[in-house]
Order: C-alpha cells, then structure tokens, then sequence
C-alpha cells in the first residue's frame, strides 16, 4: 500500500475511533467520518468492507498492551487496575464505544466475543484452583463496574479519591478473585 493510501486509512480509523467515542456505533455516519477523515465515504467501504468492520478496527487499535497476560498472578490485582486507570485515553475509548456499541443489535455478538478474547479467556487461562470461568467472570464485571463508575456516571467522589488508594483497595478485590 502506498504512503498515501497508509495516511488515508489511518485518517479514517483515527475518525472512527474519534467519532464512535463520541457517538456509539449508531451515531456515527460512514459520511461523518469521511468528513472528518478528508475522504470519500466510499474510502471507508473500500479500506474497512463495512461500518461494523471498521468499528472493529477501530476497537483493535485503541486496545494496547495486555497486563492480564504478563507477569506472575501475585500482584496482578492490583497492576490491572492500575493499568485501566493509568493507560489514558485508550482503554476509556475502547470501554466508552464498547459500551454504546452494545446498544445496537447488529455488533451485540461481536462485543460478546471482544469481552471473552480480551478480557475473560486471557484471564481464565491463567488462573487455577477452583471455579476458574466464574471467577474469570466475576473479575470482568468487577473492573466494568469500576470503569462504568468512573467514565459513564462520572463518580465525582471516586474520581476524587487518592488514587493510590483506588487502585490498593479495588486491586485488592480482583486480586481475590484471582488468588480464590
């Protein structure tokens, strides 16, 4: 692919990104974010074969590294928790479109299978002892209830609260759930 094309599609995905943040899935036009991007809508279908392809691109680029996957269980609690918090805006782009994504029909299966890929299967596979699927569960509705918390009611008192602590004391939480 030539310089141009490279630069062009990655416009369109950084507006995607950009818009989908914003709007959730259904409130961003493939028109929108040609607009944004400088390009042709048909660019968009060109270079992503669909709006729900591109919002999966755009989802795979704000994902990052995977602290689930590194180092030793003990301590993990606590370096997850502190990784969502401290990762700027990528981790709170991919939650937030993640999020109003779901609300459409069309991509509620594919969110399904992005939280078991990134979040659940990667965890599960490490853990031992028992109930390892329910406590690899419990774990992914522990840290989106902290996200929810934090980005979409805008917890003013949380958001306010010493960090350090947040991240000791909720790290703490999953790492119970991690050490069962």
């Amino acid at each position: 692919m030539s310089d141009e094309r490279v630069t062009k599609r990655a416009a369109i995905l950084s507006a995607a990104t950009e818009l989908f943040v914003e709007h959730g899935y259904a409130g961003a036009s493939l028109r929108d974010i040609g607009r944004v991007a400088d390009a042709d809508a048909s660019l968009v279908i060109h270079y992503f074969g669909s709006k729900e392809g591109l919002f999966l691109a755009a989802m795979r680029s704000v994902e990052g590294e995977h602290p689930l996957l590194d180092g030793p269980l003990d301590g993990l609690g606590e370096r997850y928790i502190r990784f969502v918090l401290e990762s700027g805006p990528s981790v709170r782009a991919g939650f937030l479109a993640v999020l109003r994504a779901g609300q459409t029909a069309k991509l509620s299966a594919r969110m399904r299978e992005l939280h078991e890929t990134n979040f659940v299967e990667p965890l599960e596979s490490r853990l031992t002892g028992a109930d390892v699927e329910l406590r690899a569960r419990l774990a992914a509705a522990l840290v989106g209830g902290l996200l929810y918390s934090f980005w979409i009611v805008g917890d003013e008192y949380l958001l306010a609260a010493d960090h350090e602590a947040v991240i000791r004391r909720y790290g703490r939480l999953l790492q119970d759930l991690v050490d069962y």
